[in-house]
Formats: C-alpha cells, structure tokens, sequence
C-alpha cells in the first residue's frame, strides 16, 4: 500500500530526511517512532504531498507521491499534529465543508458523515460547535476529517499529543478499530504509543532509519542473550565467583548485600542460551535461598535508546 524508497529531503547543508526507505502493508499500522526533530514530520509532510522530497520515490496505493500528487491525496486522510479545525463550524457542517473539498458526490456526503461521527463516537456531538469542544473531542474530530471520505491510507503525525491519559486512551482505542480497513502510519515519539498501537516499528534518528521491525523482533535482534534478575540470600563474592564460572554466562552484575542479607544480581547469558536452570540449581546446592529468578525482557524504550545512541556518531542533523 505504501512504498517508500530513498526518499531524502535537504535544506541546504543540513539533511532532515536521509534515504529513508520502508514499506507498509494493506491493513497495517505502522509506528514512525523517533525522538523530536528525527525527521519524522517532513517525512510525513513529503507522503501527504504538503512538500516536495529532495531525491528518492514514493508511492501510495500505487500512485507516484511526485507525480500523481492530485490522485495521491484522493487516496489518504492526514491528520497534523495541530488539527487543522474551523471553531465556528459545527461538527457535522466542518466534515461536510471536508467531503465538499474532496470532490465527494453530494448523495454521498451525508453516510460518509454519519459513518466519521460513529467511528470516531461523536455522533452525540455533531451539531456543536468545535470551539465547545474538549481538546480530546478535537482530536476526534481531526480524525473524523481524516477518514471522513473513507482514504485506504491515513497519516497521523502525533495524534495524542497534548491530551490526557484517559484521552489518550480512547484515541489509541480509535485509531486500532480502524487497523484492516485502512492502513495507518503513526508518527509519534512516545514510545508506549507504539508498543501498544502499531504491528510494526520504524525507528528514525537524525533522519537515518535505525531499525524497521516488530518490536518483538527488534528486541531479539538487539540482545541475542537473555537476562535474568536474580535475589538470593547469599555472600556477595562467593555469590559473584559463582555466578562466573556457569557456562554461557557472558556478564554478572550483583548489588551489595542489603542488611537482611538479600543480594540481586543481574545475569546475561550467551546468545542461545537460557541458563536459568543452571543458576537455580547452583544456587540450590550452596545452601542459599532463592527468592527470585526470572528473565528481563526488553523494553521498547531501551531498544530505542541503544540503537539511537548507536546512529548517533554518523547520523545526519535532522529538522
């Protein structure tokens, strides 16, 4: 559904997009996750036709960014980070002005309408004016105007900024009831966002893409070994040379002894190898209790923060 390839966008010497390429399947929710100022504005900006790339291709729903533009944006619904909302239009009256500008046929416009309203639960809110809307019930309606004319594509540049956690609940809520009949690309640098919305994760960093995968693939990727929290009452030293000497242990890191005597540790493993068996049974046959022991997944946001701290030293200055 959507094809993008080396797309680069310049300004002068400084590069905000940098041969970004990545693709997103029909029906598919994409996260474009990356810090502020990580190019993922203009890359959305560049996809919506708002402005031309520097170099590269793009192509949505078959249809060349650059040189369908007009057939482009008759295919995808964009929601800015600041809703683009007329306040003294009602609900209804500024979807309608929408559909009008979209070359929607008349007979039309009023299911096309009532279908945004329910999608988006603002059919209670219709003939209020959006000026007397809540910010969350703002948001809904830039939503509503960006589905409204029933786009295979939407494009949503940080959709929950500025709102409360219970807001943002219902717009995540939102945004995943329309997963399979439209598919969605989701800008945001919040990294929960992601992990709870998208089926896949695009990480962009100082406009280089760092990493394009699940996150639970991103997660095995990124650490082959496995590690494990460990809190046993034991002497710390023996407990570290122990800890040493199991095979397929590449690293130990174990606290000072708190005053009832427990110690944690943290155990990596050799990628391939899950050693908590080992450890418990060591642990078992010195004597010592064994409170706890059990694997550390990885979060989004460590993946985040090593393979951007990983982009950093050759990636180029973004916008």
């Amino acid at each position: 559904m959507i094809e993008v390839q080396n797309l680069t966008k310049a300004y002068g010497p400084v590069t905000a997009v940098d041969h970004v390429s990545f693709t997103v399947n029909k029906g598919e929710i994409l996260g474009f996750l990356g810090p502020n100022g990580a190019g993922k504005t203009t890359t959305m900006r560049i996809l919506t036709g708002f402005m031309p790339a520097t170099s590269g291709t793009a192509r949505i729903a078959g249809f060349d960014v650059f040189q369908d533009s007009m057939e482009v944006r008759r295919h995808i619904g964009y929601l800015p980070e600041t809703p683009p909302l007329y306040p003294d239009m009602t609900v209804e009256a500024y979807l309608d002005f929408v559909l009008r500008i979209k070359n929607v046929p008349a007979e039309k416009r009023r299911d096309r309408i009532t279908d945004a309203l329910e999608k988006t639960n603002l059919t209670d809110k219709r003939t209020q004016l959006i000026k007397r809307l809540s910010r969350g019930y703002k948001q809904r309606v830039g939503l509503a105007q960006a589905l409204v004319h029933d786009p295979g594509v939407i494009i949503l540049d940080e959709p929950t900024v500025g709102l409360d956690p219970k807001q943002i609940i219902e717009v995540r809520h939102l945004i995943k009831n329309l997963a399979g009949n439209h598919t969605i690309i989701l800008s945001t640098h919040i990294l929960p966002e992601v992990s709870m919305t998208c089926d896949r994760v695009v990480i962009i960093n100082k406009g280089k893409i760092a990493a394009v995968d699940t996150p639970q693939n991103l997660t095995a990727q990124l650490k082959g070994g496995q590690k494990i929290h460990i809190d046993v009452q034991a002497p710390e030293k023996p407990l570290r040379e122990l800890l040493a000497q199991i095979p397929g242990a590449s690293r130990a890191e174990v606290s000072t002894a708190r005053a009832d005597g427990h110690v944690t540790a943290t155990v990596e493993a050799s990628p391939g190898k899950d050693i908590r068996s080992q450890i418990a049974a060591k642990i078992v046959e010195r004597g010592w209790p064994l409170y706890e022991l059990h694997g550390i997944s990885l979060s989004l946001e460590d993946i985040f923060l090593e393979l951007t701290t990983d982009e950093e030293a050759h990636a180029q200055p973004a916008n």
